[in-house]
């Protein structure tokens, strides 16, 4: 995915390599602002300011980095950005907020209530331990390019999905095998 964008970069056409760029990474770079932010309405707005931030800063891409942890750096420094502007008004002690997160979770793969269930505890880990659960778990990647995502060490990365583990056991009252992922 990412060899053909860089060539089209190293060729000059930045138009078709911002095409493909989104195409490829949309649901990424939504993905790592949702895991911060919490709100789809925050993300899609990060995720938009994101591809504007990349347009912008193609030509400076250098290709030390993988191109997807070079986007999802700057998709993790403009999602905190954000935050940091706007400090949280809702959680999911919130009847409404809860709602529509579980509104949304049982729209997208029609999950079951145990899925539900999950998700719900994992939107309420810490955020260091969300983002690497989000990263590593649902977005399949590896413990290097989720520190390197997180601008954190491979060991603390560890760490926090070790801990996060803990607590998701512990919240949904039941060892969880299936979190078990090799780290």
């Amino acid at each position: 995915m990412e060899e053909p964008i860089v060539a089209m970069l190293r060729a000059g056409r930045s138009a078709q390599a911002l095409d493909a760029l989104v195409k490829a990474y949309r649901r990424q770079v939504f993905g790592v602002a949702f895991a911060i932010l919490g709100s789809r309405a925050a993300a899609e707005d990060v995720a938009q300011e994101v591809f504007v931030k990349l347009w912008k800063s193609l030509d400076q891409f250098d290709g030390r980095a993988k191109l997807s942890t070079w986007i999802y750096a700057i998709a993790r420094n403009a999602a905190i950005s954000a935050r940091r502007r706007e400090r949280p008004t809702s959680s999911l002690s919130d009847e409404a907020v809860l709602a529509d997160a579980e509104a949304r979770a049982a729209v997208e793969d029609a999950p079951g209530a145990d899925d539900v269930t999950l998700w719900r505890a994992v939107a309420a880990l810490p955020d260091s331990q969300r983002q690497a659960v989000i990263l590593y778990y649902q977005d399949e990647r590896p413990v290097e390019e989720v520190a390197a995502m997180l601008g954190i060490p491979v060991n603390t990365v560890k760490t926090h999905l070790h801990r996060a583990r803990a607590r998701l056991a512990t919240a949904l009252d039941a060892r969880t095998p299936l979190l078990e992922h090799g780290t």
